[in-house]
């Protein structure tokens, strides 16, 4: 890992990298997103740089935490904007819903990509969560994952991160929830990752390898699916070329449909994605099958045809 001044160092060069830009960097006040303020601070433009941190509103710790950034935020002068739930979300996905559609608007507002501070173990922890919940092999790139949202940090270790702390004194709050094992990341982080590396030294690495060739594949079955001829009649009808689809194996339509049903506005979660391979290959001419959000798969002599039920919101 080498010396604390030669981790400092590599870390704002990560950051540094994002290089001209609106950045919107999302900062919780924990260490990795504290050090992710310091670094774009010392190494990116003031001007095109804005922190961006939200209350979920679960007590005095989240209060803490917002009140931290805004204070850090002004000491490095950059510019902060916070938000806070309206509600006490009751579980981590509301949490993240809540929080990303905070960000979202904020970056639309300013023009801006956001900016996380999502590391190498995060990595870990995502893949090996979304295998753990069986996702395919588009789910298992986790956050390698072509994404509108910029991660300088994704090759730095949480040791590196600790370590670029204690070097430089950044200030940063402990989330208490970072202990609590009802949360599955955190069971994962805590018992099972440290389990599983015990009794199969290596095994975070052989995570990063198959993300790394999930990833690769993932971006070549994207590039392949903007070669198809998208067929629409109506903004609820969406048809491509069977001729096109033949000859795929089912793991590569496992990345393929994601990529097609995005064209069209269509999202596939992974039991719908393996339907829809399956269907591509066994359906016949006049077959149907439904999936879920109200969309139903049509196959006739020449297309499959995807058809949603227009929303009355």
């Amino acid at each position: 890992m080498g010396t604390i001044h030669d981790t400092v160092l590599r870390i704002r060069q990560r950051v540094a990298a994002l290089g001209p830009g609106n950045w919107l960097l999302a900062v919780s006040g924990g260490m990795d997103s504290m050090i992710l303020l310091d670094a774009a601070a010392e190494t990116l433009d003031h001007d095109g740089l804005t922190v961006a941190t939200f209350d979920h509103g679960t007590g005095p710790a989240a209060r803490e935490a917002v009140a931290l950034v805004a204070e850090q935020s002004l000491h490095l002068g950059v510019g902060c904007v916070s938000g806070r739930a309206e509600r006490a979300a009751s579980s981590e996905s509301e949490w993240r819903a809540a929080r990303w559609n905070f960000l979202n608007d904020v970056a639309a507002r300013l023009d801006a990509t956001v900016v996380t501070a999502h590391t190498l173990d995060d990595q870990i922890e995502t893949v090996f969560i979304r295998a753990l919940r069986g996702a395919g092999p588009r789910g298992l790139a986790g956050l390698l994952a072509d994404s509108p949202v910029a991660r300088p940090l994704i090759e730095t270790t949480r040791a590196e991160i600790e370590q670029y702390a204690e070097g430089d004194g950044t200030p940063y709050v402990t989330d208490p929830s970072n202990t609590d094992r009802r949360h599955l990341r955190n069971r994962v982080r805590l018992d099972l990752l440290p389990a599983m590396e015990r009794a199969t030294p290596g095994f975070s690495r052989s995570l990063l390898e198959v993300a790394e060739k999930a990833a690769g594949w993932r971006a070549r079955m994207e590039a392949v699916a903007l070669t198809f001829h998208v067929m629409s009649d109506s903004p609820e009808s969406h048809s491509f070329e069977r001729r096109e689809l033949r000859g795929f194996p089912a793991a590569s339509l496992g990345f393929l449909w994601p990529a097609l049903c995005a064209r069209a506005g269509i999202v596939l979660d992974r039991r719908g994605t393996e339907r829809l391979a399956a269907f591509t290959i066994e359906g016949e001419t006049g077959q149907q099958i439904q999936l879920s959000g109200g969309v139903t798969v049509l196959m006739d002599r020449r297309t499959i045809t995807f058809r949603q039920i227009a929303s009355n919101g």
